[in-house]
């Protein structure tokens, strides 16, 4: 079990703070909690106490009558610096809520307080669970804040969308579930044997879903991808400690709060977000069923019929965005791309594609079955190396999104790639 420590920050949101607290306790975590004087106006010290069965500390020159230690260990004999005996002893270090005024704290390095001072001198996983008004989530300095601390090697939680504390404001801005919470503060400290040390401090890019191409302002040229493969391979590939951005288009699946999401519609606008993101990523898993083809100009408003019995579509060429990846990448990145085949020739397909767009592996499913594939729960894939190829048999989606990242991990190795993230562009 892991040592957990909790910081609070000002926020109506701190009362989930007291359920993730009990949550991580029942699965038997000991945790200690630090309080800014700002979130005690919501929710009590006492309480945080009572659950965790230990002292809660605000001040830097407060006193721990705990010494810096978890309620599982035997205090020191001397009485030692708070933030950094927290910090030292601690797995995980947790921020949730995390305020506005605190991630920018944390982003420029600043160390006013009990909290921020403990956050800089961690050298334990830092996760941050943001909470606050949909405005201040999306104004320019939050955003980009949040991405500094992701750069760093920060887990940084998306947000919930729905209804906030101020009366009829709703938006970004929820503090994610005390069971999501927990989820993603284990997926830092419970490392699958063998795999996660790999992915930890990797950066992973995730394409998912189906782009729209449009016709007019109504209609679209589209195809059946759901989106599935790519969101369980993002939740998988940060469960085994990645930091994961997904470039979603058009998925309505439920999301994971350890991932960033940035969402599209088209190809073009798709090849725009990965080519922003595709730089700062280790690897890159193009699982997104991006159109071939397009129409070279959208129609205003809705074609109407008029009394025509046939409408002629033209069609132009999509650029090959994994092409485009492949031809700018580092040394050190794994490239995966997915080959959604018909019939027999699959496999075939597979291995021209690998060694045209250089890719490090192609994952093939054949799309002709009715029970894998697009828009099922299931799949069953051949992933293609250059050293040879390996089966998966039908499985959830999220087994096969596994079988990928071993697949990745061993590439990797074979390479002697780093396990910490490559430079930034």
């Amino acid at each position: 079990m892991a040592r957990i420590l909790l910081g609070v920050c000002g926020g109506i949101a701190a009362y989930k703070a007291l359920e993730l607290v009990r949550l991580a306790t029942a699965a038997g975590h000991a945790v200690r909690a630090i309080q800014t004087p700002a979130s005690q106006r919501f929710v009590g010290a006492a309480s945080f106490a009572a659950l965790t069965g230990a002292p809660v500390l605000s001040g830097e020159f407060e006193r721990d009558p705990a010494r810096g230690v978890f309620p599982d260990q035997v205090p020191p004999a001397h009485d030692p610096l708070s933030h950094l005996e927290l910090v030292r002893n601690a797995d995980v270090f947790a921020i949730a809520p995390a305020s506005a005024n605190t991630i920018a704290k944390l982003a420029n390095g600043l160390a006013d307080n009990l909290l921020t001072s403990s956050a800089l001198a961690a050298s334990c996983p830092l996760l941050v669970a943001p909470a606050m008004n949909n405005h201040m989530w999306e104004h320019a300095a939050t955003q980009a804040n949040v991405a500094t601390l992701r750069a760093r090697g920060v887990t940084v939680l998306e947000p919930g969308n729905g209804r906030l504390a101020s009366k009829g404001e709703a938006g970004p801005g929820r503090l994610p579930e005390p069971t999501d919470l927990l989820a993603a503060i284990e997926a830092l400290t419970q490392p699958r044997a063998g795999v996660r040390s790999h992915l930890v401090g990797l950066r992973v890019l995730v394409s998912a879903g189906g782009t729209r191409e449009p016709i007019d302002d109504v209609r679209f040229v589209g195809n059946r991808s759901s989106g599935r493969m790519g969101f369980a391979l993002a939740s998988e590939a940060a469960a085994l400690g990645a930091t994961v951005m997904v470039v979603a288009a058009n998925v309505a699946l439920a999301r994971d709060p350890r991932v960033h999401y940035v969402d599209v519609e088209t190809a073009a606008q798709l090849q725009q977000a990965c080519v922003a993101a595709f730089a700062d990523a280790d690897i890159l898993l193009m699982a997104a069923a991006v159109a071939d083809f397009r129409p070279p100009h959208s129609v205003a408003g809705k074609i109407k019929k008029a009394g025509e019995q046939r409408v002629r579509l033209e069609l132009e060429r999509t650029p090959d965005i994994l092409c485009g990846l492949a031809a700018a990448r580092r040394p050190d990145q794994t490239l995966v791309g997915f080959a959604a085949e018909h019939g027999e020739d699959a496999l075939r397909h597979g291995r021209e594609k690998l060694a045209r767009k250089r890719l490090d592996a192609v994952v093939v499913n054949d799309v002709s079955r009715a029970d894998i594939g697009f828009d099922a729960a299931d799949n069953e894939v051949t992933i293609v190396t250059a050293e040879g190829e390996s089966h998966t048999a039908r499985a959830s989606k999220q087994e096969i999104a596994r079988s990928v990242l071993d697949a990745v991990v061993t590439l990797r190795a074979q390479r002697g790639e780093p396990r910490t993230a490559g430079p930034t562009a």
